[in-house]
């Protein structure tokens, strides 16, 4: 019986700290996704916190998520390798605390042509190439640790 209350004990911990994923969170501070958005070129190549509802979830490997920040409705990617962390599909709409490395990534026209074709493919939408009309440059957390409530 004591085996018994202390697992129930235990697992109510867990759920209460929401669904960890990939390296424990480290940083003490969060910064906030509108102030990314505002200042991008202050974080490039630091590490950041942020927390946001999650308003997008990759479809094929949930490789990727969106978070928003509910009061700003600013948004910013987190994006892993494939098969480092797994978001779950079914976490739309729940809050996220999520930690990486804030990254500029320039594309090329050619580049961001395959870049929205990817993920038109990946919405299942169409796609017009001719909506991209030059070079690209996106800002995006590398992620390596996140939390899920």
């Amino acid at each position: 019986m004591r085996i018994l209350i202390t697992s129930i004990l235990a697992a109510t911990l867990v759920f209460a700290a929401g669904n960890q994923l990939g390296k424990p969170l480290t940083l003490k501070k969060q910064t906030a996704i509108a102030t990314l958005s505002a200042k991008p070129a202050e974080f490039v190549g630091k590490a950041v916190q942020v927390k946001g509802k999650i308003s997008e979830v990759c479809e094929n490997m949930g490789c990727w998520m969106n978070l928003v920040d509910p009061e700003t409705k600013t948004t910013v990617k987190i994006k892993v390798k494939d098969g480092e962390i797994v978001f779950p599909k079914d976490s739309v709409g729940k809050m996220a605390v999520a930690e990486g490395t804030f990254a500029k990534i320039e594309m090329s026209k050619d580049q961001a042509i395959e870049q929205a074709k990817h993920e038109a493919e990946e919405k299942k939408k169409k796609f017009d190439p001719a909506s991209v009309t030059g070079p690209v440059t996106i800002y995006q957390i590398q992620g390596t640790g996140a939390v899920i409530d």
